[in-house]
């Protein structure tokens, strides 16, 4: 908890905290909705086809934009810019008149502010906290995340749609993002990168990109989650929702406990890695368990029960998280703090740039050979693919020190 202590850290924590509980509520909602709309796997990933193309789009663009101006106004502009859609889709739900375009539109502006957000968060942290907390406050980070999006959001979000109506719980989520703005606001820090002098755009990319090239730990790393990342999240969000509705008989709040059911393990192995300094083998640690995370995906496929997909939630986050935290921390440690913007944005980019064709290629895979069959394919191929990155030459070298 000593991250905590540095104020600037504790207000940018803090107003993350509320709106990862808002980014819960909005996982559990949106593929109920959808679905509601259109009972297909093919109309859930469009919506998330439409959601993770702009953050593909404008990923690289947003870490220049965050090595060049005051990051923390990056953070209230992205806040605001998601507020603004999410609040747009919970009147129109409210309104009843919400249909699967508004739905494009609007997921699309949402997935444009998460773009400019996601480098301008990873860049802030070690501006704002001292070297020897940067594991600390990476373990604070990932454990509020799984507690906010895997645990409280989920269950609130679960009991509003069953109360009140997904209109309502989109009108929570957009004002967890106001919250968030006003804390980054008030922050008295000027956290900003300051690049010895000012050169174009494309050179500055081209440094960022230079850089991750020369670091066999951080291009392999990206490359293996880019390839465990397309095998897993389509099937994650548009099939594993399908099947607790559709074979298992579940609603939304079923599909909250299992979010929730993950946040728990998420937050235990956060708790346990928050004790730990950094693993012998870091980069094979993190792809280890990324791969066993998404071998999980075989586990949905073959649950026959509703708490099925409950244990496997928790074997899955809790191998995600210990991860995220581990490459959160080799980024802070070893990259220079005037490339850091670029090389998340970049990181961002390679992480996510598939995407929008695993939406793509999850729906209809999920209605020509069906969800369950799709889950297991997935999760086996996946994680055999993120494995085999570990025989990349050079990957688990890093430097003696710290460059940054």
């Amino acid at each position: 908890l000593r991250p905590l202590k540095v104020r600037d850290f504790a207000l940018l924590w803090t107003g993350m905290t509320i709106s990862v509980v808002g980014d819960g509520i909005y996982m559990v909602t949106l593929p109920f909705l959808v679905y509601e709309i259109s009972n297909l796997p093919t109309a859930l990933a469009a919506v998330g086809a439409a959601w993770t193309i702009p953050q593909v789009v404008f990923l690289l663009l947003a870490g220049v934009v965050t090595d060049r101006f005051e990051r923390k106004l990056v953070l209230i502009g992205s806040d605001l810019v998601r507020a603004l859609a999410i609040g747009t889709a919970g009147a129109l739900a409210l309104a009843d008149a919400l249909e699967l375009w508004h739905l494009y539109v609007l997921v699309a502006i949402f997935g444009a502010g998460e773009a400019f957000f996601m480098p301008a968060f990873g860049a802030i942290v070690p501006q704002v906290v001292p070297a020897n907390f940067l594991v600390e406050a990476n373990s604070l980070d990932q454990f509020v995340r799984p507690v906010g999006m895997r645990l409280v959001g989920p269950l609130i979000g679960g009991l509003v749609v069953a109360a009140a109506g997904p209109g309502e719980a989109f009108l929570i989520n957009a004002a967890t993002f106001v919250f968030s703005a006003v804390m980054v606001a008030a922050m008295k820090q000027r956290a900003r990168a300051q690049p010895s002098s000012r050169t174009s755009v494309v050179l500055e990319l081209r440094e960022g990109i230079r850089f991750i090239r020369s670091k066999p730990w951080l291009w392999g790393g990206l490359l293996a989650t880019a390839l465990g990342q397309f095998a897993f999240y389509g099937p994650w969000i548009v099939l594993v929702p399908f099947v607790i509705r559709n074979s298992l008989g579940g609603d939304a709040g079923n599909y909250g406990w299992v979010l929730a059911a993950g946040g728990v393990g998420a937050i235990l192995v956060s708790i346990v890695m928050g004790q730990r300094g950094l693993p012998h083998q870091p980069v094979a640690f993190v792809l280890t368990l990324w791969a066993v995370a998404t071998l999980a995906l075989a586990g949905f496929g073959v649950s026959e029960t509703l708490w099925h997909p409950t244990v496997v939630a928790v074997l899955l986050m809790g191998g995600i998280t210990a991860g995220q935290i581990v490459w959160g921390t080799l980024e802070h440690r070893f990259v220079p703090n005037e490339l850091l913007g670029r090389v998340s944005s970049v990181d961002w980019l390679v992480s996510t740039s598939l995407l929008p064709l695993s939406f793509l290629v999850a729906g209809p895979a999920g209605n020509a050979f069906g969800a369950r069959r799709t889950l297991i394919v997935a999760g086996i191929a996946g994680a055999a693919a993120m494995l085999a990155c570990l025989a990349i030459p050079g990957i688990s070298d890093l430097p003696e020190e710290q460059e940054a």
